[in-house]
């Protein structure tokens, strides 16, 4: 199995290599000559939430917001990194919430009790909130390097995700990347949904549980993965390979085109190989946060 950052493996500056899959042929890729730096300690978890990068001004960090229902405001409360401020919440919502996390929370951030048809005129229309608001800001931003280094002895995986910009897919692929051990989901400062109440709902807990990086430049991003060690998938229905038979070992980068256009072109071009899942040729295509919850299962089958 080829490895990176200078073990065994295709190397030279746009040298093609091949890349045996666990169960096909040959296929064949470009490599291109990576250099290998000292890579930067990880701090450790605290409480299952990754540590608290430092501040730095951003415009997706101005002003507040409200989280709405059951699992965003417990896991929010949860998390030491989240500046919170007020709760309010109804008879039902405070049964919902956890005792011991509710008591922590008086001795941080006001507390109200209101009704249902309070909420309902606080939050969007058709929120399901479930008699829970919790006034937050958004979470400091993230660095790529702090938090996407490969921790040795553990599978290593990170979502990148190329002009995604409903809430509710990048939502629902936040949910599946916790579920399924995934590391970081990376997307681009523009092109992508700013963090509100209806990306937390979608992701249902996990926007305060795994990181969601923006960048400036998904291309170079790739690149400074691969560095790092990464190998990189695009996600496509015009690949020839499934993604079951490629294995590119323990670190790797999923990186996910929008509904309907798909990856952009150099970003497919700045992957290691293109991949694809068996779907139906009558129905090629699936909505992107379907198709990252298979990939993501596909991957996890691998490991266990």
């Amino acid at each position: 199995m080829p490895k990176r950052n200078g073990t065994a493996g295709p190397r030279g500056l746009g040298q093609v290599g091949s890349l045996r899959g666990k169960r096909s042929g040959t296929i064949s890729v470009v490599m291109t000559k990576r250099k290998h730096p000292n890579q930067p300690p990880r701090q450790i978890n605290r409480d299952g939430h990754s540590p608290r990068p430092a501040p730095r001004q951003n415009a997706l960090r101005a002003g507040r917001y409200w989280l709405f229902g059951h699992h965003p405001v417990a896991s929010a409360l949860a998390n030491p990194n989240r500046d919170a401020y007020r709760l309010k919440a109804s008879a039902q919502g405070f049964s919902l919430l956890d005792p011991k996390l509710l008591a922590q929370a008086q001795a941080k951030i006001t507390i109200e009790s209101t009704e249902l048809r309070d909420l309902d005129r606080l939050l969007p229309d058709g929120a399901v909130h479930q008699g829970l608001a919790l006034e937050v800001a958004p979470l400091d931003p993230w660095d790529l390097l702090d938090v996407c280094t490969p921790e040795p002895g553990r599978h290593n995986l990170i979502l990148m995700l190329d002009q995604v910009t409903d809430p509710h897919n990048v939502g629902a692929i936040l949910r599946s990347a916790a579920a399924f051990g995934a590391r970081a989901v990376v997307t681009t400062d523009r092109h992508a949904p700013p963090e509100t109440g209806t990306l937390a709902k979608s992701a249902s807990g996990a926007l305060d549980i795994i990181p969601l990086v923006r960048v400036v430049n998904l291309v170079q991003a790739l690149d400074r993965l691969a560095e790092l060690g990464y190998w990189r998938i695009g996600l496509t229905d015009q690949a020839s390979t499934d993604l079951s038979d490629l294995d590119f070992g323990a670190n790797i980068v999923l990186a996910l085109g929008a509904e309907g256009a798909g990856l952009r072109r150099l970003t497919l071009e700045h992957c290691d190989a293109p991949a694809r899942l068996p779907t139906n040729p009558a129905m090629p295509s699936l909505n992107v946060s379907n198709a990252a919850a298979i990939a993501l299962y596909e991957l996890a089958r691998r490991r266990t």
